[in-house]
């Protein structure tokens, strides 16, 4: 291993010059965000000025970075990854200049920029396209990766396709301020733009964590396209409306900038100091590889708290009203991981009571419920599903019966008035039993 200086260059923002044994090339110059190889140790390399600030945190701590490294060859991510595709969904905004550094105003590396016109969004999907499709929208802050679980339980009856949000796991990740500004109004524009591209027909929707009122957002604008709408652990009480201290030091003046690219903070701490969940370090590269690779995953979680400080509060407000609704016809359940340590259980049962939507309780998971029980949570969503679709079977059956009923009462009285003979009656009230057993099969 060679020792590689990092330093700067007159397009970058300054990071200073430190000593470093990295697999990079010598007097390589970087970005802040640069992407500067793969691993994570004082031996293997850091991937980016988050990784490298976190292995010189780790070392004032005494904790051996080497620990967090991937091992050699084929990582968990990649093999994610390999499962997946990109699709392309919304517009950027503005002019589409080069992202800049707001401090300094210096033109960032690739990870801040835009990949286009279009944002790439990073999907899994699994079962096929003939079947029901459901749509699974991870929290704040997780990836799609968390549904890993989830997708083979649904995948025998539905079609069902996990994404990455905007600034998370393997989408794309726009600096603030160039495309995207990471608000709970463009994220709920977003994602509309997004389920046009992967579910131009009906579907059903699971969501889970403090992305909940956008996706209640999106659905009361667009009932006609859901046949379920399923809740994980969502914000829906006055006491959830403020983040957890765990999540809102990203947010912090300064320090909100430091802590957001460090990955044992955004990605381990945030994941399982929410439940019980204790995670596999294999799952843990996986979350933590998007704050190595790139310093755009701490920006857009920085620019991310933000908002949700801002505007998570009438998010929730809103989504409390909509679910209150008369004109709210959507099919709505309500998952709740008991073991939650951000969002108390206290009122959800209340609320949901009052306004007659189920509520299934998950005892031993916590706020990240796919990640704590992820084969339960899928069995749970299948039964679900499968009694919505067995009522609206039963609708529909009702709906044909009464109408035949109608049919032959007609077809009597016609024949009672002698406007059809009785060997017409005979045919024609056949040929309406046959139609109707045609529709019932």
């Amino acid at each position: 291993m060679s020792s590689s200086s990092f330093g700067v260059r007159n397009n970058s923002t300054l990071v200073g010059s430190l000593d470093l044994k990295a697999s990079v090339e010598p007097a390589k110059d970087l970005y802040v965000d640069d992407d500067i190889g793969d691993g994570f140790s004082f031996s293997g390399g850091c991937k980016s000025l988050g990784g490298f600030l976190s292995a010189l945190m780790l070392a004032n701590m005494g904790i051996d970075a080497g620990k967090y490294a991937e091992a050699e060859g084929p990582s968990k991510s990649d093999e994610w990854f390999a499962q997946g595709r990109m699709v392309k969904a919304h517009a950027l905004y503005g002019n589409k200049e080069k992202a800049k550094d707001p401090f300094f105003g210096l033109t960032m590396g690739s990870g801040s920029q835009s990949s286009g016109d279009v944002f790439n969004w990073f999907c899994v999907e699994a079962g096929s396209s003939s079947n029901p499709t459901v749509l699974l929208i991870h929290g704040f802050p997780s990836q799609a990766y968390s549904y890993r679980n989830v997708l083979p339980v649904l995948s025998d009856k539905y079609r069902s396709i996990a994404f990455d949000w905007l600034g998370f796991g393997f989408s794309d990740k726009p600096q603030p301020k160039y495309g995207f500004d990471y608000t709970l109004d463009e994220y709920t524009s977003a994602l509309e733009s997004l389920i046009d591209a992967v579910a131009p027909d009906k579907l059903s929707i699971v969501v889970q964590g403090y992305f909940a009122p956008i996706v209640v957002k999106y659905a009361n604008e667009h009932q006609d396209k859901l046949n379920h709408l399923i809740l994980v652990n969502p914000p829906i009480t006055d006491k959830h409306a403020k983040l957890p201290s765990t999540l809102a030091c990203f947010s912090n003046f300064l320090l909100g900038e430091v802590f957001s690219q460090d990955p044992l903070r955004a990605s381990d701490k945030a994941l399982t100091s929410s439940g019980p969940y204790m995670m596999k370090e294999e799952d843990a590269t996986v979350y933590r590889r998007p704050y190595l690779v790139s310093g755009a995953s701490g920006f857009a979680l920085n620019a991310i708290t933000r908002a949700m400080g801002k505007d998570l509060k009438a998010y929730i407000e809103s989504m409390r009203s909509i679910l209150a609704s008369d004109s709210w016809n959507t099919k709505t359940t309500i998952c709740w991981g008991l073991r939650d340590r951000w969002l108390t259980y206290d009122g959800v049962e209340d609320f949901c009571d009052g306004l007659k939507h189920n509520v299934v309780q998950l005892p031993m998971a916590g706020h990240h419920a796919q990640e704590d029980r992820g084969e339960e949570l899928g069995n749970i969503i299948k039964r679900i599903l499968r009694s919505t679709q067995m009522a609206e079977m039963i609708i529909l059956l009702t709906a044909i019966t009464q109408l035949y009923c109608l049919e032959r009462a007609a077809l009597v009285s016609k024949a009672q008035s002698g406007e059809v003979s009785g060997a017409d009656k005979l045919g024609l009230e056949s040929q309406i039993g046959i139609a109707h057993l045609c529709v019932w099969s």
